[in-house]
């Protein structure tokens, strides 16, 4: 039997141009450690303009996952868009599984392209990175946007009902599929109205695991078992840079309440938003709300609509209003 046409990879094509169009280009960084970096970074580096980095999750690589937003954010931003280490180029031979440790290489990776100061959106798993590379480098980071991720879990939430899957061997197994069966549940876990992958031929969901899942696939699971490990909310350190949350509205894979807890963790420093009618991937499934929400905190360096900040700042404006009718 012949083998199906390959979307994953015509798909990939589709996004490799577009990041080109957008003014980007393909390099490799060898950190001299034993990790190698893959990036997307600006042909041409301009001093008049902002650094972003995108930071994407599990289940696919930077192309996948930033594809439709690097478009919209390259004109104002010089944007950097890695794969983390064990995803696409970036591999490292060192036993570190630790989120912290995928900040530092990140970190390290900016700086080799003289990058010192930039904001950051972090993905799920890209958002447990992105908070650590805040905490970590403070001066480096100016504003972060976490998206749907877990970072205030705890370890006991495994046993505490909390997840839909608090199996961490069986998490591994959904989000780092490795079969057809496993990759309609990751999209039924992901999604509010999923896609009826349930009608895609196997040979296409088998071609998209192949390239996307093919590869570390232990390393990356190690990864994801690394994240709970000894984690306590009291010694998660709480971010001093403005800080969007946003969060899908029925997200099964990281529960709402975990964004609620994070929005209390720190405060009137962070601005949590619920996209509603959405799963976890709400970037997928909402993809307009999800730029227009980027852009109003990146661009225009606003609160979220209906946040603590914004409905002061009405008020005031109203109060200021109403003294000069007087």
């Amino acid at each position: 039997m012949s083998r199906c046409f390959s979307l994953t990879a015509t798909t990939s094509w589709c996004f490799r141009s577009t990041f080109k169009r957008s003014g980007l280009r393909s390099r490799i960084t060898d950190l001299e450690d034993g990790t190698v970096m893959h990036c997307w970074v600006p042909k041409t580096r301009k001093d008049s303009k902002p650094d972003l980095l995108l930071i994407h999750g599990l289940g696919a690589n930077a192309l996948w996952q930033w594809g439709d937003v690097v478009p919209h954010f390259a004109p104002y931003f010089n944007v950097y868009v890695p794969d983390l280490v064990f995803f696409g180029e970036s591999h490292t031979t060192r036993p570190e599984r630790s989120e912290s440790f995928q900040a530092q290489c990140l970190k390290r990776l900016m700086e080799a392209h003289s990058v010192q100061k930039f904001s950051l959106v972090g993905l799920s798993y890209g958002g447990f990175v992105g908070y650590s590379m805040a905490a970590q480098f403070k001066e480096a980071v100016e504003r972060v946007v976490i998206c749907c991720s877990g970072v205030c879990m705890e370890e006991k939430d495994l046993t505490e009902g909390v997840f839909a899957v608090s199996d961490l061997e069986e998490a591994g197994k959904i989000l780092v599929p490795r079969s057809p069966g496993k990759l309609r549940e990751l999209v039924a876990y992901a999604f509010f109205r999923p896609p009826p992958v349930g009608l895609i031929p196997s040979c296409f969901l088998s071609d998209f695991i192949d390239a996307m899942c093919g590869e570390y696939v232990e390393e990356k699971r190690d990864l994801i078992r690394a994240i709970p490990k000894d984690r306590k909310l009291s010694n998660i350190p709480k971010l001093t840079q403005p800080t969007l949350i946003i969060w899908g509205e029925h997200d099964r894979i990281f529960p709402l309440e975990l964004g609620h807890r994070l929005k209390r963790h720190l405060g009137d420093n962070a601005h949590l938003t619920v996209v509603k009618n959405t799963g976890h991937a709400f970037n997928v499934e909402k993809p307009k709300e999800f730029i227009k929400l980027l852009k109003s905190f990146l661009i225009d360096l606003k609160p979220p609509p209906g946040s603590p900040v914004s409905i002061r700042s009405k008020l005031q404006d109203t109060l200021t209003e109403g003294d000069s009718k007087h």
